[in-house]
């Protein structure tokens, strides 16, 4: 399973008891049902607001995604599968679109300011993965890693971008990002290997260096 099918709720707005659930009113936005669409547009604006926020330091940038993003939830909502989460598949297109914002953006000036996550300013969606894993092994490897090397992994690990995304998101060369995963897994692997971390499980291994 990879980072885009776990839960990615992280501070969405949960639904109440008598309201559908998310993947209901994407089915329903589909079809072109406003007030579908403006209950989701509530539930999830918030949460995605603030994580490109914590990736792009320009809110006119982050403003102009998050339009566009929604824009594109109304046009491709009958692309959802119904499988894996609606807040996965709202993040994937958000995250995209900050990148092309960002793109935009570029053309006019040189590089956009960029900010690594904060773990402790909110509970978003990659908290949730982090989490899950803080606590062991390769949370430890994680919390050693520069944050140059950070960024890195979590651009093309948690945020699922490809080396030329990140390179975009992060305002450096593509060649940049693939050293920095690279040198990151090395250090991971170095990390995980230090016996003082306590015991690997094969679910570190395959998220710290995306083995099968």
């Amino acid at each position: 399973m990879g980072v885009h099918d776990r839960p990615l709720a992280g501070g969405q707005v949960p639904p109440a008891p008598h309201e559908p659930d998310d993947a209901v009113l994407l089915r329903r936005v589909a079809r072109g049902d406003e007030g579908a669409f403006a209950t989701l547009y509530d539930r999830h604006a918030g949460w995605l607001t603030v994580r490109l926020t914590r990736r792009c330091g320009s809110a006119d940038v982050v403003d102009h995604a998050i339009q566009d993003t929604f824009l594109a939830v109304w046009r491709e909502a009958g692309t959802f599968r119904g499988t894996g989460d609606v807040a996965a598949f709202i993040w994937g297109i958000g995250i995209r679109r900050l990148i092309d914002a960002i793109r935009r953006e570029n053309g006019a000036r040189s590089r956009m300011p960029w900010h690594a996550a904060e773990p402790d300013a909110v509970i978003s969606a990659e908290d949730q993965v982090l989490t899950a894993i803080e606590h062991g092994r390769l949370g430890q490897a994680l919390a050693g890693l520069s944050p140059e090397l950070r960024s890195a992994i979590e651009a093309t690990v948690l945020d699922g971008l490809t080396c030329a995304e990140a390179a975009v998101l992060l305002g450096v060369a593509e060649g940049t990002v693939k050293s920095r995963c690279h040198r990151a897994r090395q250090a991971l692997r170095a990390a995980l290997a230090d016996p003082r971390l306590g015991p690997e499980t094969p679910g570190s291994r395959r998220q710290a260096w995306g083995t099968p």
